[in-house]
């Protein structure tokens, strides 16, 4: 079979990390059975609308390189692909479901219906307007009288039907609501047009949360009454935040621009949430969109709910980071670079000890801060076992190091690194007794992302020579 798959955003607000998921398994789904991946924009319930979301939908797809090859800006044979643009569909489905008695009018207010239902004691309204006559409706309707359209479940027994994911699943028809399917000002509920518009695009495969499972029923009613054959049904488990709270911007967890804003690499955040409910089947973890492609099958789906992970995220972003070619790091941390660092220094250099170090792109801020501004440090710091090293020693090996680090012209991280061991065999002193001390007093911190030397490159001659002599001025 030649897929056909979806992605239908709402447009209100950032990219959820849930939202994008759902996206990339459709999209691979489309990808890996050769197939077409649709984007469509679910805008039918205007209050929710947000300004600019739709290109935050745009440029988070295009970002990750998961482009659609139909949708609102390019078009297709199936169009509109703005559900705002495409009322007029839904209106005439919706009366031709009420005339083959999929659906009826229904006359009564929002709070006559509201009244009668009771969530917590599942007691679902119970609409006296399918009772009355389809002739008496229609005329109801001719004379103004406001209604809405909603679906009639008359069916007894149990609905069945099969999920890739979770098998064959029963529902008894008593558990399910006579739904709106056309409010009273003309605008479709998303459970109606996306069976709509899943039929009319040929959609082949649904990607959706295992929340809506127990809504399927009432999507394959509609399907039968029509007689349109239903798609295969994917419904993945939720992205939680820990095991008992959902992954949630409501919640203030990130979306997919708050991670890339934190420094995460797009490409990094894809393959991690590609990991978030699917398993590939080996020990491979870290996959481009295209190795994805490759071996992405929806049978190895995961029934359980996926664990987000910000340290399992952080170390792919790592592995990202170190992948990167040296320029390209450079121009990402540039932008960092110029968040703190007024000082001028070798900016490459410090690119060339950070890359191998960094995990994320926002750690670097914290990381080189020592290098705009020394931090106090107390003396202490001088004295380490493992080095061998204390404050007389510390002492020493400066006053050692700076007359030679004085001469010296060739100022790179060898000819340093070559000077001060020099000046550990000329002066009997182990390589760490120069090296340790003369990181300390350049940095004033215990752990840092270069050694001595990288470091006394980075920082130059002038600013290096100053924090060696402040050490114990």
């Amino acid at each position: 079979m030649v897929a056909r798959t979806r992605f239908a955003p709402s447009p209100t607000g950032y990219m959820h990390i849930g939202n994008l998921r759902t996206a990339l398994y459709e999209y691979l789904i489309a990808k890996a059975n050769g197939g077409q991946f649709v984007l469509r924009i679910e805008d039918t319930d205007q209050k929710r609308y947000v300004e600019g979301a739709t290109d935050i939908i745009y440029n988070t797809l295009k970002t990750v390189g998961m482009n659609w090859d139909e949708g609102p800006d390019i078009g297709g044979n199936f169009g509109p692909y703005i559900q705002s643009e495409r009322l007029k569909i839904y209106q005439e489905y919706a009366h031709k479901l009420v005339e083959i008695g999929g659906a009826h009018y229904c006359f009564c207010t929002k709070d006559e219906a509201d009244e009668q239902k009771d969530e917590g004691a599942n007691i679902k309204f119970v609409d006296p307007c399918k009772h009355i006559s389809l002739s008496e409706a229609k005329k109801r309707v001719a004379n103004g009288e406001q209604f809405v359209i909603r679906q009639t479940i008359d069916k007894k027994g149990k609905a069945i039907f099969h999920d890739v994911v979770y098998g064959d699943i029963e529902i008894d028809y008593d558990e399910l609501d006579e739904g709106v399917l056309l409010k009273s000002d003309g605008f479709p509920t998303y459970n109606f047009a996306n069976v709509v518009d899943d039929h009319l695009m040929e959609i082949t495969h649904v990607v959706r949360g295992n929340e809506y499972i127990s809504s399927t029923p009432k999507y394959n009613l509609i399907y039968e009454a029509f007689g349109w054959e239903p798609p295969i049904y994917v419904h993945v488990a939720q992205v939680m935040k820990d095991a008992h709270n959902k992954l949630s911007k409501r919640n203030g967890d990130a979306s997919f621009q708050d991670l890339v804003n934190k420094g995460y690499l797009p490409q990094a955040i894809l393959n991690y949430i590609a990991l978030l409910g699917w398993n590939p089947g080996s020990e491979q973890e870290i996959f481009s969109l295209e190795e994805l492609e490759k071996v992405f099958d929806a049978n190895r789906l995961n029934k359980s709910p996926a664990i987000f992970d910000i340290q399992k995220l952080r170390w792919m972003n790592g592995c990202y980071i170190r992948a990167l070619d040296g320029a390209e790091f450079h121009n990402l941390a540039e932008v960092q670079y110029n968040k703190f660092l007024k000082r001028n220094v070798n900016r490459e250099e410090l690119s060339k000890v950070l890359q191998p170090r960094v995990e994320v792109l926002n750690d670097i801020v914290d990381v080189a801060s020592f290098v705009e501004e020394l931090p106090q440090y107390e003396k202490e710091l001088f004295v380490n076992k493992k080095m061998k090293t204390d404050v007389e020693i510390a002492k020493k090996s400066l006053e050692l190091a700076i007359p030679c680090l004085e001469k010296l012209e060739n100022w790179t991280n060898e000819g340093i690194f070559e000077c001060l061991k020099e000046i550990a065999v000329s002066n009997e002193l182990k390589n760490g007794q120069v090296l340790y001390p003369v990181r300390i007093a350049l940095t004033g911190l215990e752990t840092t992302p270069g050694g001595a030397s990288e470091i006394a490159s980075i920082l130059g001659k002038e600013e290096t020579l100053r924090r060696l002599r402040l050490a114990f001025a």
